[in-house]
């Protein structure tokens, strides 16, 4: 496979890790017919328990990813909040399950690492086009 992850600690590195990680989280295949993407974090989330443990450290992955940028604390916190917001949530049996379709912790925590990456460290940012 082409697929290769760099393990460099720069922030070039560490912005591609949690990119690949929220990709495979939420964004990992589409739903036929409606053409939604879901990911891992919807999929494993269906197995009682297991799957909401499975997926919590999964997030909380990128949020230890994060502190190692030496993001503020608050931007930290706000990054848990998330991770843990969705924990909850997938602890109520039916809706948790359907809840982890909507509100996307992983993707939310993209976006805060993203914007204080591309305001602090301007070398790590990818141009998409």
């Amino acid at each position: 496979m082409g697929f290769e992850l760099p393990t460099g600690t720069d922030p070039a590195s560490v912005r591609k890790r949690i990119e690949a990680m929220e990709q495979l989280l939420e964004r990992s295949f589409r739903i036929p017919g409606i053409n939604y993407p879901v990911g891992l974090d919807s999929i494993v989330g269906l197995v009682p328990v297991l799957g909401d443990i499975v997926t919590t450290a999964m997030g909380a992955y990128i949020v230890w990813e994060a502190r190692n940028l030496n993001l503020p604390k608050w931007k930290i916190w706000r990054m848990a909040g998330n991770v843990g917001f969705d924990a909850l949530l997938g602890v109520v049996p039916v809706v948790g399950d359907a809840a982890d379709f909507l509100f996307r912790s992983n993707s939310r925590n993209l976006r805060i690492v993203k914007k204080h990456l591309d305001k602090h460290h301007p070398g790590s940012k990818v141009i998409e086009g």
